[in-house]
């Protein structure tokens, strides 16, 4: 086995990608098909004395931001991002546990809580923890959002699932506002320098690129309590929800409670529920 894993895929993966591909001009005297090193250190934004230290295993730890700007510039997929940040943690001697020394991450919601969501049944309601990992929810959760994959993960997380579940494109037609919303609850809902957020912020620099780390370095856009948000059900078809946040500060964590925007949209979670039609009403709101 190399003693070089992550300077053998970089360079594996440059000769493997043509110009025309990066939308670059092939050119005359090309005597590979790939990238030549000045190519891909331009479209990374990196000299190319540093790709070529990377390259040749005399740099072994680059930034979080350095491996997005390289995965975007190869346009690798999820897995092949995933691997590639692996081999970063393996050459840097293993994937230290960087949220030893912090105060535990929630993962469970108290009796009390889940004693809510009861009440709250059969409407979509969730429980997240800090970083967006689903740590309860409602059957109407599971019935409005497992059919777009957000609960196929052994360990669900919501952030996670919008940038690098190719499903959430579909499912959210206002992508982009999901996008920035879930992001900015991320930055000004929790204490800086926290460490979870600092792994999950680095795993996604790596694995959802320019996408994440361009909004998670704008401290301008701030989180919303209370929106709407438009869904692509595969059976219910499109539904128009407003969503309500219910702080539960002891544990970090929040409800959000989802409830129809328009009468189709009651109707067709009516549906999905196996409710009677007219059970659930639309929640007007002020123009």
């Amino acid at each position: 086995m190399s003693d070089n894993e992550l300077g053998t895929y970089l360079r594996t993966w440059r000769e493997a990608v043509t110009p025309a591909e990066v939308g670059l001009p092939a050119g005359p005297r090309r005597r590979t098909p790939g990238l030549r090193r000045a190519e891909l250190a331009t479209l990374a934004g990196i000299s190319v004395e540093y790709l070529t230290r990377l390259e040749q295993g005399r740099d072994r730890n680059p930034s979080a931001q350095v491996l997005g700007a390289l995965a975007d510039a190869l346009n690798l997929t999820l897995r092949d991002r995933l691997l590639l940040r692996r081999l970063v943690k393996e050459a840097d001697g293993g994937d230290p546990l960087v949220c030893a020394a912090a105060p535990p991450l929630s993962r469970a919601a108290r009796p009390t809580v889940r004693a809510v969501l009861d009440h709250l049944e059969p409407a979509p309601a969730v429980v997240l923890n800090w970083i967006g990992d689903v740590i309860a929810h409602t059957t109407g959760y599971a019935r409005l959002f497992g059919p777009i994959g957000l609960l196929d993960a052994e360990r669900p997380n919501l952030v996670r699932y919008v940038f690098t579940d190719a499903r959430a494109r579909t499912a959210y037609p206002d992508w982009e506002r999901v996008a920035d919303d879930l992001v900015a609850r991320l930055r000004h809902d929790v204490p800086l320098r926290d460490p979870y957020v600092a792994e999950l912020a680095e795993e996604l620099t790596v694995t959802a690129g320019a996408e994440f780390t361009g909004r998670y370095v704008d401290l301008a856009v701030t989180p919303r309590q209370v929106g709407s948000q438009q869904v692509e059900h595969p059976q219910a078809g499109p539904l128009r929800l407003l969503h309500e946040t219910l702080a539960l500060p002891d544990d970090g964590q929040r409800v959000i409670v989802h409830l129809p925007a328009d009468e189709a949209t009651a109707a067709a979670l009516d549906s999905l529920s196996g409710r009677r039609p007219g059970a659930l009403r639309a929640v007007e709101t002020a123009r």
